[in-house]
């Protein structure tokens, strides 16, 4: 069975709109051994519509249509989709009662527009859309499945795992596959490959061997298909087992986690508690972490010390420290380090502070040049990196690096 994403909206091509759709639905269909052939981005144009159907439904079985189900006139997917499989009109009679009632719990007026959303294709089937007012339709081709959802992720992601994804897993008959990832940190993708290289060569053609690299994070995924009288979960993780014997320390985690999943459940398990001194990522570290759900109960907060005087006077960081080794050094995060730590009553505290460009480099302290700090009660580790990259890459790199060693420490206890 093979599946295709199809993402309509001039706003995603111009890059005004990130599509999120895609990857979430992607890792969706993944995770339900859904093979997704390809993504494509298209414009609000019917002849783009009709052709891109064409190409789709002669080489997929499954087909996710998002965006353009608005009730302007530039949002023409209904329109289209009704003319390219010939069918007429209907009113959905519980899409209007649906309709009326989202528009009167607002106190809004429902307007002719809206109305109309609930006019659809004679020959779709209604996919409910409880969280706004467009629904989505699926249509069946012989054997094959075409959806259209809204644009919208949250719409989108509560009417496909709700209303779609029961009928895919009942209407196609898939594969069995075991999958199985590694997550390694501060091993380039090449020297890895070459590390591994006789492991990889010993795979047998049911398994697949994946490196998926970012930000000094290599994720091994190994992808395995059942055949007759094969245990294909006992086979994928025996190579595992090779793999990470191989690779020893490097291996943070034999699941598919984030770093910053990692130290959670670590501190989690050590029942402690973490606090942060941010200046060059600006809350970028305490906002990922914060994006976990039960964070509170070990992330106490963070002070975002971007300035030199929130870092003296939130902080306790010497003032004539700014002038003799600058704010990027190794005295002053250590500083940083002891006095969010000591402020906010933590056991664990991490600072960071650097250039991450593309202004304010120096040939003493290029851009990239990050400093980071990990302190607990009885010791502090303080050590200076150089990230390349641009801006986002210097700070998504340094926040991995302080989750890294915050991980080595809690791993120590």
């Amino acid at each position: 069975m093979q599946a295709e994403i199809i993402t309509i909206g001039d706003e995603l091509l111009i890059g005004q709109v990130i599509d999120t759709n895609s990857v979430w639905l992607g890792q969706l269909l993944f995770k339900n051994n859904i093979s997704v052939f390809k993504k494509t981005a298209i414009k609000d144009l019917e002849s783009e519509i009709v052709a891109q159907l064409d190409l789709s439904l002669a080489q997929s079985d499954f087909i996710v249509i998002t965006g353009g189900l608005g009730p302007t006139k530039d949002d023409i997917t209904k329109i289209t989709l009704a003319k390219y499989f010939k069918m007429g009109w209907r009113v959905d009679v519980d899409v209007l009662k649906q309709l009326e009632t989202f528009f009167a719990d607002r106190g809004r007026v429902m307007m002719e527009a809206n109305k109309m959303q609930a006019e659809l294709p004679s020959g779709c089937e209604t996919l409910g859309n409880e969280w706004g007012t467009a629904p989505g339709m699926l249509f069946r081709v012989g054997e094959k499945i075409i959806v259209s959802l809204p644009g919208v992720p949250f719409e989108m992601k509560n009417i496909f795992e709700q209303k779609v994804m029961p009928i895919i897993l009942e209407h196609f008959e898939l594969p069995k596959l075991h999958y199985k990832t590694l997550v390694t940190f501060n091993i380039p993708e090449s020297l890895l490959a070459k590390q591994i290289e006789d492991i990889e060569n010993d795979l047998p053609q049911n398994i697949g061997l994946a490196y998926l690299p970012n930000f000094n994070i290599v994720r091994l995924r190994l992808t395995g298909k059942e055949e007759h009288g094969v245990n294909i979960e006992q086979q994928i993780d025996g190579f595992a087992k090779r793999l990470t014997e191989r690779i020893g320390d490097a291996v943070l985690a034999e699941t598919d986690q984030s770093l910053v999943e990692i130290a959670a459940d670590l501190l989690k398990l050590k029942n402690k508690t973490l606090s942060i001194a941010e200046s060059c990522t600006g809350g970028y570290l305490s906002h990922i972490i914060t994006s976990l759900s039960g964070s509170s109960s070990f992330f106490v907060g963070s002070v975002i010390s971007y300035s030199n005087s929130v870092k003296h006077h939130q902080l306790g960081v010497e003032s004539t420290l700014f002038e003799t080794v600058g704010p990027v050094s190794e005295p002053v995060v250590e500083q940083m380090c002891s006095g969010v730590r000591e402020r906010l009553q933590t056991d664990y505290a991490i600072a960071i502070s650097g250039i991450a460009g593309p202004d304010g480099g120096s040939a003493e302290k290029p851009v990239g040049t990050v400093v980071i700090g990990i302190s607990n009660s009885e010791q502090h580790f303080v050590k200076k990196y150089y990230f390349i990259g641009d801006r986002s890459g210097v700070i998504s790199r340094a926040s991995n690096m302080a989750m890294f060693l915050l991980i080595q420490e809690l791993k120590k206890i």
